[in-house]
């Protein structure tokens, strides 16, 4: 609707040029907003405003001169010049009411929308190093991840959903040698732990695990053979732990893209190849950096150690070298951590330098997770006294409560994550409160079942209430969010909406008797039933793409 809204405006003022009622002129985005105060209509466009200085007049004349040029619409009740320049149009109350219909037309389908120009986009989101489990900071990345692509398949792209495997470099190498110092000590042998080693108890029990499936035999193997099998055997069972727990709250990936194999594949030395033919690789200090000061950059930046060491920053070309030159995205998304603040900018620069557009190329950060139980702060885990896993806190609180709550908060913000609000059952907990409207929602229409009332028949026409009509608008605003989470890249928008969108059902069941046991209220019955079935499909489909369940009973 506020597409066709802005075609139509844009249309008034094509005619007011034509007529010389405004002087010719490019004309500025058409911008059409829900107004804050529904006494000034259901779209408004400041339009005017916008145009007032180019064309010397003031807005409200400007205003005024387009509304009647505005093309017929039999969509709208009134088209109306407002101050202090705006053009404001409300709905007529039989198209309000038809939408209910589309809407049911539409099915699970419904919000989904089919953009001008659909791409082929990449999330690349948690990417942990797999040296440890899943942890609460790790999660919140996780869920808003995956609620991102799903909107953005929503509006109509292809989207392919990655998890880079951090399997190469100093950090692997130190977990593959601390997990076999606790494969020696399982079997009872003195040795030591690295320097930097990993000491989390999950060590102690993947080495037990070892032992159990291999007994003694890795000690019969040359050191630096055993520490690559059970470093390929660590790998291995780390990775399946991490699927497991992402499993848990919903995410999974397309694709899981090991860095080893920019190496073995060669895409390592053709990123570093185009950017030495492209003029941004120096030799200083017995090292290779990338100029990026060539780019604006303030400082450039190491590529190769003095000791022939790739940096990961390297890597991270190489890999952008492969996301968007080998396989053609027509763009990237990444969610990094807080720690990654820092790598943004080198590395839109190094897109920059290989010849790819970097708006192409969107970084998002994760800000860190603070978890509370009421006013206390909670840092550790009580079972193991290391960091609090994903496993444990979806074991606490469930899946649906990660979900919403990682998803509520815009990502650049920093989070508390109260666990008592979190397991509330009551109307203060967002998620009881929106999952609760959905099987209220399901009761209805169980009961109707009961009944055998066929909702399929009722009037939408007999949908008068203010409370009906406040719920129908509602309920339309899901494709623009859709729309406008895809464009932001913003979907804590979402969990507000399924909010707002259960308050107004909330407020229509308490002023509107739905099912009524007298039967001259049947046809009303029949009509706000088909509400009712409208409102499910919108809420289930909200509840879907935050990737939470749609409970029947509560």
């Amino acid at each position: 609707m506020k597409q066709r809204i802005a075609e139509l405006v844009a249309q008034a003022v094509e005619e007011a040029q034509r007529q010389g009622g405004l002087p010719a002129g490019p004309i500025p985005a058409i911008e059409v907003e829900h107004p804050q105060n529904t006494a000034h209509g259901d779209f408004a466009t400041s339009l005017p405003l916008r145009l007032a200085r180019a064309a010397r007049m003031n807005p409200m004349s400007i205003a005024e001169r387009l509304v009647p040029l505005v093309p017929a619409d039999a969509t709208f009740q009134r088209v109306w010049a407002a101050p202090p320049g705006f053009i404001n149009f409300a709905v007529t109350r039989q198209w309000l009411q038809q939408q209910v219909e589309t809407i049911i037309g539409d099915g699970d389908s419904y919000g989904a929308i089919r953009p001008d120009t659909p791409q082929r986009i990449q999330v690349e989101f948690v990417s942990v190093n797999p040296t440890g489990p899943i942890h609460v900071g790790h999660a919140r990345g996780a869920v808003l991840g995956s609620g991102l692509a799903s909107i953005l398949e929503a509006a109509g792209h292809t989207v392919s959903r990655e998890y880079y495997i951090n399997d190469a470099g100093s950090q692997m190498n130190a977990f593959y040698r601390s997990l076999y110092v606790r494969y020696r000590q399982a079997l009872g042998q003195e040795a030591q732990m690295p320097e930097n080693g990993y000491m989390g108890s999950y060590m102690e029990d993947l080495a037990r695990e070892l032992v159990a499936e291999e007994g003694r035999r890795l000690l019969e193997m040359p050191e630096a053979e055993a520490v690559a099998a059970i470093g390929e055997i660590g790998l291995r069972k780390m990775l399946a732990s991490i699927r497991e727990d992402l499993a848990r709250i919903g995410v999974e990936f397309d694709v899981w893209f090991r860095e080893k194999s920019l190496f073995e594949t060669g895409e390592y030395n053709l990123a570093m190849d185009l950017l030495r033919q492209k003029g941004y690789l120096s030799q200083r200090d017995n090292a290779t950096w990338f100029t990026s000061t060539a780019l604006g950059e303030d400082k450039d930046n190491v590529l190769v150690r003095t000791t022939g060491e790739p940096t990961y920053f390297a890597s991270d070309v190489a890999y952008h070298h492969n996301k968007f030159i080998k396989r053609g995205f027509n763009r990237v998304i990444n969610i990094w951590g807080a720690d990654h603040q820092g790598h943004v900018s080198r590395m839109k620069a190094a897109v920059g330098a290989m010849g790819v557009e970097p708006s192409r190329l969107t970084i998002l950060i994760s800000q860190l997770v603070t978890l509370k139980r009421g006013e206390d702060v909670v840092r550790i885990s009580k079972r193991t006294g290391d960091l609090i896993t994903l496993r444990e806190l979806v074991d606490e609180v469930g899946s649906d409560a990660c979900r919403f709550f990682f998803l509520s908060r815009s990502p650049d913000s920093q989070m508390d994550f109260d666990l008592e609000l979190a397991k509330a059952q009551s109307d203060a907990n967002p998620v009881y409160y929106v999952q609760y409207a959905y099987a209220r929602i399901a009761g209805i229409m169980r009961l109707a079942g009961e009944r055998r009332l066929d909702y399929t028949q009722g009037d939408v026409a007999l949908l008068t209430h203010e409370a009906e009509e406040t719920l129908i608008k509602k309920m339309l605003l899901l494709p623009e969010m859709v729309a406008q989470i895809a464009e932001s890249l913003e979907p804590h928008h979402l969990p507000v909406y399924a909010l707002e969108l259960a308050t107004a059902f909330h407020w229509f069941y308490q002023q509107c008797r739905v099912v009524s046991s007298e039967p001259s209220d049947e046809a009303v019955t029949l009509a706000r039933l088909k509400l009712v079935e409208g409102c499910r499909i919108v809420l289930a489909r909200c509840l879907s793409l935050m990737g939470m369940s749609a409970p029947e009973r509560m």
